[in-house]
């Protein structure tokens, strides 16, 4: 099993901490891992993405050109990284803010309206874990204990009396997903 995964939106989006929370869920289940991070100089409002390669056999290069997922939060993102999702895959996007849908008919598309959840349990800061859960969803390619320790991993411990709704936000990512489009 090898899931070669991009996360993409706004810097401040909680874009590279999903990457790293889902890599060290990997490496709590003693798969090989890779997370190669990119923003640009602004950081938060400019955009960002994260490669996350999780795999049972080792990875040569975190260096990839086609995704198996790709996880989009911004229009920007999905203009450059949908037309390298593989045929066959998995695109999940937030709809929030989109000018225009996804258009690929080859691949799976999934919607998950994670700004709008987060606004309605009044926890802005809970997108991502929405996103991570709607993915581990539609792909559960680790275990939710092991997103939980990498979570507390990569939180730091100021933080970790958040870990109970950060485990609620996922759940609810998990609840909300909606598949929109099959490959055709």
């Amino acid at each position: 099993m090898t899931q070669e995964i991009v996360i993409a939106g706004f810097g401040g989006q909680g874009v590279l901490s999903m990457g790293k929370i889902l890599a060290y869920s990997g490496l709590m289940e003693n798969k090989e891992v890779s997370w190669f991070p990119s923003y640009g100089p602004e950081q938060r409002g400019g955009t960002a993405n994260v490669t996350v390669i999780l795999s049972d056999d080792p990875i040569s290069s975190p260096i990839v050109n086609e995704y198996d997922i790709a996880i989009i939060l911004n229009q920007p993102s999905l203009e450059k990284f949908e037309p390298h999702v593989k045929p066959g895959g998995i695109l999940i996007y937030d709809p929030n803010g989109f000018q225009h849908p996804p258009t690929r008919k080859d691949i799976h598309i999934y919607k998950i309206e994670a700004i709008d959840t987060a606004t309605m349990m009044q926890n802005n800061k809970a997108v991502n874990m929405i996103v991570l859960g709607g993915l581990l969803q539609v792909s559960p390619m680790v275990k939710l204990d092991n997103v939980m320790l990498g979570l507390k991993k990569s939180l730091p411990e100021r933080h970790h009396k958040l870990l109970p709704m950060n485990e609620q936000a996922i759940m609810k990512g998990m609840e909300i997903i909606e598949e929109v489009q099959k490959p055709s």
